[in-house]
């Protein structure tokens, strides 16, 4: 039996999560949220596509997990931004 309180590991390595999850996001989800959407946070399941919005990061993880629980692959982005978040002044937005 599984503990409960134990903690979920990923399924795959980190590299590979994230270079699915880029892949999924240019390709399928940019085009429907970008021009709507912008500075909003996408939770992406990467085993299965599926994915989340939210105005923050956490909300959006929250949002996907509560949908498919058990989803640990999960990388998120920040629609019009190269980066999740800026450190500094500058804001780097995407150029397509």
């Amino acid at each position: 039996m599984t503990d409960p309180q134990a903690p979920i590991r990923p399924r795959m390595p980190i590299k590979e999560t994230i270079r699915l999850g880029k892949e999924i996001y240019k390709r399928e989800i940019l085009p429907q949220v970008k021009d709507d959407h912008f500075g909003e946070y996408v939770a992406i399941d990467v085993e299965t596509g599926e994915w989340e919005m939210a105005e923050t990061e956490m909300d959006a993880v929250d949002r996907l997990q509560e949908r498919r629980i058990d989803a640990v692959d999960i990388m998120t982005e920040r629609v019009g931004f190269r980066a999740p978040v800026s450190f500094g002044g500058a804001v780097l937005e995407e150029s397509e």
